[in-house]
């Protein structure tokens, strides 16, 4: 049996590990071509058609006052959802990932809730509770306090569908860094907010600029749960995918495009930036992982 592993020469062995040339071409090419139908073509065909008309029109596309309307409230979704979720995802993974409760799998469930939810639905739960006809609606209408179909009802949706991306970035880290630096920073005489700010969010912190990142593009790109809370409202409760979607309907095709290059070149700018923290976040799961083992 050894004489028979030992005759096993290393050509051998990296045939037996190694696919052929032609299946390792085959398949980049195969991803090349899926790749340029599916992604390349439509984002050269958005820009394409958005400057088609010339320069002029682009700029009145995207400077008329209902785009401007949009592109603040969209702004103002995120800036408001982002940090909210931001706050949120940090407590919840610290929580979960340092220490053990009951109901932490609950927590993990309900975390996980707006991945398995769909954000028309999400929207529609909304209306139950904050429209006119619906539980609290009444109270609100009394109250003069307008939810649905105004800026609160937008916000309150944008944050549903984006709280789990801070805190799904984090957990797995934390968890893999262990508890052993927060200990022993309590047992030098750190606090529990000094232990935090200085060995806790230092080791997470680009895993929370990458959640932070995916966060924020769902905030601005998202259309089904905002679209049923709205109300359509041009001007006003209309956020830069549901501008898009009326220009489109109404056969403004080019200012359409136009309005649709803003959302493309957030995603392009949003890709480069996911590219490099991602590479950042992997490097210091490798060392959380290579510190716990040889812990």
């Amino acid at each position: 049996m050894s004489s028979t592993l030992l005759s096993i020469s290393p050509p051998n062995v990296a045939k037996a590990t190694h696919e052929p040339i032609w299946v390792c071409w085959t398949l980049i090419t195969l991803a090349l071509v899926f790749l340029s139908l599916f992604l390349f073509v439509p984002l050269v065909s958005v820009f394409a058609e958005a400057f088609k008309k010339g320069w002029d029109v682009y700029l009145a596309a995207i400077t008329e006052p209902d785009a401007w309307s949009a592109v603040t409230l969209t702004l103002t979704a995120a800036v408001i959802a982002v940090p909210l979720n931001l706050v949120f995802g940090v407590a919840a993974a610290w929580a979960i990932a340092k220490f053990d409760f009951r109901g932490k799998s609950l927590v993990l469930t309900l975390i996980d809730l707006p991945f398995s939810v769909s954000p028309v639905i999400a929207g529609l739960i909304y209306v139950l509770v904050f429209g006119l006809q619906g539980w609290l609606g009444e109270w609100l209408r009394d109250q003069d306090l307008k939810v649905i179909f105004a800026v609160p009802g937008i916000v309150l949706a944008t944050i549903f569908v984006t709280f789990p991306f801070v805190a799904r970035e984090l957990i797995p880290l934390m968890q893999a860094q262990g508890q052993e630096q927060e200990e022993a920073a309590r047992v030098l005489g750190a606090s529990g907010w000094q232990t935090f700010w200085k060995v806790t969010l230092p080791n997470v912190k680009w895993a929370l600029l990458y959640g932070v990142i995916l966060c924020n593009a769902r905030a601005m790109g998202e259309f089904g749960a905002v679209s049923v809370v709205s109300g359509h409202i041009r001007g006003q409760t209309n956020t830069l995918p549901l501008h898009i979607e009326i220009l489109y309907n109404e056969y403004q095709f080019a200012a359409s495009f136009a309005v649709a290059s803003l959302l493309a070149g957030l995603a392009l700018v949003t890709l480069v930036l996911k590219f490099i923290v991602e590479r950042r976040v992997q490097q210091e799961l490798a060392q959380a992982k290579d510190v716990g083992a040889s812990a």
